[in-house]
């Protein structure tokens, strides 16, 4: 089932949920909510985004349903619920094959009892798997590991905005490879054969990857989980969209290249989804600039924090909420609510985001042919790029870089240059149909070379 024929009609849907979700505010907070075209701006987090086509959720603990401060909080303020446990494998299936819902339905009767979408976590993860998961492997595993996926998404067919079919499953550290779990011992397919399994139980909630350390650009693992996107998008694989975790340390650990990495990922063609969000000590201009960063971006559709109050945080010692344990506003709630007020209405559907400058992505073909850039190793100073070309054995391939880069080396290919020096024309030499260069940063660490053409002969 192409995503394509699918997104617009979701659009639809998502936006007809967000206006009932600020209807619903409205009727639960007399004078709270502003809708469009007032004068006044919205006083609550969900009301104000979903002014501007997204959600603005956060994560929910069935137990605390019964905490009056708690609902109070999370009724007036969130139109997006994600399960904080109840969703997990543990929990939706202790012993093989009997299943457990009655926390998780409860938390989705509530969601939809108040007009806020749902996001699904998770559907396939390597943490939180029952003792007797734990011990399977190989094949037995596998079709374990499906049968939950199946199980679990019939359930809720209907009642679930957005999956993570499958998280955290990319290693940290420099090696852009797997995370060595029993499921990746499976076989390097698991990832695919998840969501193939997820569209087929489900085939209207979007398919989401989620993981975190994906949010700085220049990361080997942001790169890797990039190309897993890139591949599956060529390869009709069933993914609509990916999820970055981003718990940030602290306000010097969001990464100035945030918004690259969410433009690189919506160009894919994927939606984008800030998903667990909190910020060591909650800094206004941290929380600020990821609200900034995510309107700028017309296919990143919302926002979830990782809990309420700092209280209810797994961070807890370190306040990383926008409500203190009292379940009072912090300067950083009120930075929130000011970017999302000030923030820019999409426009209505489904937009392909255009790539950013030096997004490395595949751009409309020129003169019958197509360069496919995959980003390559990237070190303190410099980075490789590769480019691959199809639909002709003879090719001009015009590239531009971002000043003050510069391209360093070259290889497979015959390049000149433009009076810049910033404009790399590489023809075809006969080395094949890939080529590829070193670009020296020079201070300008999140600029991506740019495909200005390709023309064939």
């Amino acid at each position: 089932m192409a995503n394509s024929s699918r997104a617009p009609g979701r659009s639809r849907r998502l936006r007809a949920a967000l206006v009932v979700s600020a209807a619903v505010g409205l009727l639960a907070t007399a004078g709270a909510v502003v809708l469009p075209g007032s004068a006044s701006a919205a006083s609550t987090l969900g009301a104000s985004a979903a002014e501007r086509g997204r959600y603005f959720g956060t994560a929910v603990a069935v137990s605390r349903l019964n905490d009056s401060a708690y609902t109070t909080i999370l009724n007036r303020e969130f139109n997006q619920v994600t399960a904080e446990n109840e969703m997990k494998i543990d929990a939706l299936q202790p012993n093989q094959g009997q299943f457990n819902y009655g926390n998780a339905d409860r938390l989705v009767q509530h969601a939809r009892s108040q007009g806020m979408l749902v996001r699904g976590h998770t559907l396939a993860w390597h943490s939180q798997q029952p003792g007797w998961m734990q011990n399977m492997s190989g094949t037995t595993l596998r079709n374990a590991m499906l049968n939950h996926v199946t199980q679990v998404a019939t359930h809720f067919r209907g009642q679930i905005e957005w999956w993570d079919v499958v998280n955290e499953a990319f290693a940290d550290g420099s090696s852009g490879a797997r995370r060595d779990s029993n499921l990746q011992r499976t076989g390097n397919d698991w990832i695919e054969a998840a969501f193939r399994a997820a569209r087929q139980a489900d085939p209207n909630a979007d398919l989401c990857y989620n993981d975190y350390n994906i949010d700085n650009w220049n990361d080997a693992k942001t790169q890797a989980v990039y190309r897993m996107v890139q591949d599956f998008k060529s390869r009709g694989v069933p993914i609509d969209c990916v999820g970055l975790q981003s718990h940030f340390t602290g306000g010097s650990n969001y990464p100035s290249n945030y918004r690259t990495t969410l433009s690189s990922f919506a160009a894919l063609g994927v939606d984008v989804h800030i998903t667990e969000l909190d910020i060591r000590n909650a800094p206004t201009d941290a929380y600020r600039n990821v609200v900034n960063d995510c309107l700028a971006v017309a296919r990143c559709k919302g926002i979830t924090v990782w809990g309420i109050r700092d209280s209810d945080s797994w961070r807890s010692s370190e306040n990383p909420l926008l409500f203190n344990g009292s379940g009072q506003k912090k300067p950083a709630y009120d930075a929130v609510l000011a970017a999302l007020n000030n923030g820019t209405t999409p426009p209505t559907g489904n937009p392909t985001t255009t790539p950013p400058t030096g997004n490395p992505t595949t751009p409309p073909p020129g003169g019958g042919c197509t360069a496919t850039v995959t980003p390559g190793q990237v070190w303190g100073d410099r980075y490789n790029t590769s480019v691959t070309v199809s639909g002709a054995s003879t090719w001009s391939v015009v590239v531009a870089i971002t000043a003050p880069q510069k391209i360093s080396a070259t290889w497979s290919g015959s390049p000149t240059w433009d009076s810049s020096g910033n404009v790399m024309t590489m023809r075809s030499n006969g080395s094949g149909n890939t080529f590829g260069f070193t670009t020296m940063m020079n201070g300008n660490s999140s600029a991506r070379p740019q495909i200005r053409s390709c023309t064939a002969g």
